[in-house]
């Protein structure tokens, strides 16, 4: 596990490539109030706005989008991501 903050699509998938692909992914929220949520989506910006056939306008962005609350996570997950409770 690595202190580094991805920030493209590679890192990412570099981050996640040590792990089992069927381990639950979640997203943590809220360091002050530690809950865990669902991933809703992947989406890519302008590509999958841009349904009229028109060339995307500009530089491409993937979004991972926030799903459903699931609960709150344990106190290990919080002192992995270095938050304290």
């Amino acid at each position: 596990m690595s202190d580094t903050r991805p920030d493209t699509v590679g890192e990412l998938t570099a981050a996640l490539s040590g792990y089992d692909p069927a381990t639950p992914l979640r997203i943590a929220a809220r360091p002050g109030y530690p809950t865990e949520h669902h991933l809703a989506r992947v989406v890519c910006t302008p590509d999958d706005t841009e349904g009229d056939g028109t060339p995307p306008t500009g530089p491409s962005v993937v979004w991972l989008g926030v799903g459903g609350q699931v609960g709150h996570f344990p106190e290990s997950a919080a002192d992995a991501l270095g938050w304290s409770r």
